[in-house]
């Protein structure tokens, strides 16, 4: 089951994860180190609250991303270790721990604090509108399954 990410209590508990983290903490698997995936938490957090950041995808790869993509990432099933992940998601060079979770740490409490109701029927850059049990989806995946990868 999918948790709640605007939720009080389960964005609190993500958070809470995030803290145990530390510029050395290790992978369980993968090639990212900590502070590299931090950033990569954060890009689905950009697509939602700075979008211009990015290339809005054409016609048809916003038809392939709504068609077959969205399933994968927005479907209550985890995602699988080492999956392939889309170029805006890659992360290759150094980042700032300490930058790094303080934005994912506030982008987590924008979401909960904006709620279910700002979420419904928003937008997505690569989706398409959503309702917010998948924006809830989207989310809370992704990070629960990348803090799973740092043991946190």
């Amino acid at each position: 089951m999918i948790k709640n990410i605007f939720n009080v209590d389960v964005a609190n508990e993500v958070v809470a994860r995030i803290n145990t983290l530390q510029p050395n903490t290790s992978a369980k698997w993968g090639t990212m180190n900590v502070s590299q995936m931090l950033a990569h938490c954060n890009v689905p957090f950009d697509y939602t609250y700075e979008p211009t950041k990015f290339k809005k995808p054409g016609f048809l790869m916003k038809f392939m991303l709504k068609t077959f993509v969205k399933k994968l990432v927005t479907s209550p099933n985890p995602y699988k270790h080492n999956e392939r992940t889309a170029p805006n998601f890659i992360i290759t060079d150094q980042r700032d721990f300490a930058l790094e979770k303080g934005k994912l740490i506030a982008n987590i409490l924008k979401t909960q604090e904006l709620g279910a109701a700002y979420f419904e029927g928003k937008e997505n850059f690569s989706f398409g509108k959503m309702t917010a049990e998948e924006w809830n989806t989207l989310h809370y995946k992704h990070l629960d399954h990348h803090l799973n990868q740092f043991g946190a």
